[in-house]
């Protein structure tokens, strides 16, 4: 099959391309639909300009959608395998200074091994290697940064812990924008400290961040995504290390899991399969899994 990639700065002309294409499966492209959204919304906002690359057929129709981006880098998600080859020129001519590529194992790595290449012509891949991680000299040219779960929830399982949720307010803003930093610390992917705070503000004005509070202390932060096509991402989850191993996280993700089923949405969200723990609380509120994702970062 041959295939055109084109290509748009603009989210709301990669939307109106793109969409009816990826809302066969909203789950499975929760990332790029929310995150064109939040754009198209003003409420995700880019150090440097985007880039949305869409894959077409014989007859026009899209076959694929990437997203380039300062923050998350070469977002392929769902990707197919065989189209790999057709996307790396253009994002290395639009987006040269990525350092990720996130999405199927496969996907992402055919996309590093080719992309390298294309970035280092003086790389060299072994004969038969899907991850050719080594220049000709031997230095590394990327190497495998993380691994994500993707979940969506099956049968809903009440959690409880001490305590209560309650919607994040414009008073809870200085205290959220501190957990959101210290998540970000965490998973080594913290955005600058003016945007965390642009975020959180963002996000409570449209009521999509909760608190649990026990004893009169905020003890756990959960988030969640805008609806799209009947699908909504939960998102960040994070409890203070202190807090850890009372339930709060489990309590508060089901509280928020049980309003986005009331309100007529699927419910998905995102592990670290390097944390075995978050798996098992997932599990145990009813989320199964759906794919895995790896993401590559390159020197």
């Amino acid at each position: 099959m041959s295939t055109t990639v084109r290509a748009t700065g603009d989210p709301a002309e990669f939307k109106a391309t793109v969409f009816p294409f990826l809302q066969r499966d909203p789950v499975l492209n929760s990332v790029i639909l929310t995150n064109t959204e939040d754009r198209i919304r003003g409420i995700l906002h880019d150090s440097a300009p985007p880039v949305f690359l869409s894959v077409h057929d014989d007859p026009g129709e899209v076959v694929g959608a990437v997203m380039c981006t300062p923050h998350r880098g070469i977002y392929l998600g769902a990707f197919p395998d065989a189209l790999v080859p057709a996307i790396v020129g253009p994002a290395a001519e639009l987006a040269p200074n990525r350092d990720v590529v996130e999405g199927t194992a496969t996907a992402a790595g055919l996309f590093a091994d080719l992309f390298s290449v294309r970035r280092s012509p003086a790389v060299t891949i072994p004969p038969g290697s899907l991850r050719g991680s080594t220049s000709a000299d031997g230095r590394a040219t990327f190497r495998q940064a993380r691994g994500t779960r993707l979940h969506k929830l099956i049968h809903f399982v009440e959690q409880t812990a001490h305590g209560s949720a309650r919607l994040a307010v414009a008073d809870d803003l200085e205290l959220a924008t501190q957990l959101l930093g210290a998540y970000g610390a965490e998973l080594g992917d913290s955005l600058p400290p003016f945007e965390e705070k642009r975020w959180v503000e963002a996000r409570i004005k449209l009521g999509r961040l909760w608190l649990w509070e026990n004893d009169g202390r905020v003890v756990s932060l959960v988030g969640h995504q805008s609806a799209v096509f009947g699908a909504t991402r939960v998102g960040p989850v994070y409890t203070p290390a202190a807090d850890r191993g009372h339930g709060y996280a489990s309590a508060l993700t089901a509280y928020v899991t049980q309003r986005i089923l009331a309100s007529g949405s699927e419910a998905c969200l995102y592990t670290d399969l390097a944390n075995p723990t978050s798996n098992k609380i997932y599990a145990a509120i009813g989320y199964e899994p759906v794919a895995d994702f790896l993401a590559y970062e390159f020197n």
